[in-house]
């Protein structure tokens, strides 16, 4: 990543739905190529059962330290999902951008908003 590059995260538990983002991921990050019976197995299981919420804790404890003060991301404006994953931890919408993305639909976001303090709570 170079300097200044922005880079979208987005944190949510595995379902069916998202799936194939996680078989990507691995592919991407780890030199272990899983087959399709580990992916159901996990799903099954619910081995990742909670791990967007405390991989978000992690983020948001790292602002607090570093002293950034706010923290803001992107959401399609159709994932009710991950609108309420965020709320839940005090994200706000600030604002919609039309046509935010390319060859998906709708192509809308919503930019949504969190002021970090030091005394920040976890969920």
């Amino acid at each position: 990543m170079g300097a200044g590059r922005e880079v979208s995260i987005s944190l949510d538990d595995v379902r069916d739905k998202n799936l194939m983002q996680l078989k990507k991921l691995n592919v991407a990050l780890f030199p272990v190529r899983y087959n399709e019976k580990y992916y159901a197995d996990a799903l099954a299981s619910g081995d990742f059962t909670k791990l967007g919420r405390r991989l978000l804790n992690h983020v948001l404890d790292l602002c607090t330290k570093q002293n950034i003060s706010e923290v803001y991301l992107h959401v399609q404006t159709n994932n009710e999902e991950a609108i309420n994953f965020y709320k839940k931890f005090g994200f706000e919408i600030m604002e919609t951008i039309q046509n935010y993305y390319t060859n998906i639909t709708p192509p809308d976001c919503y930019v949504l908003s969190k002021q970090i303090t030091p005394t920040q709570m976890k969920k």
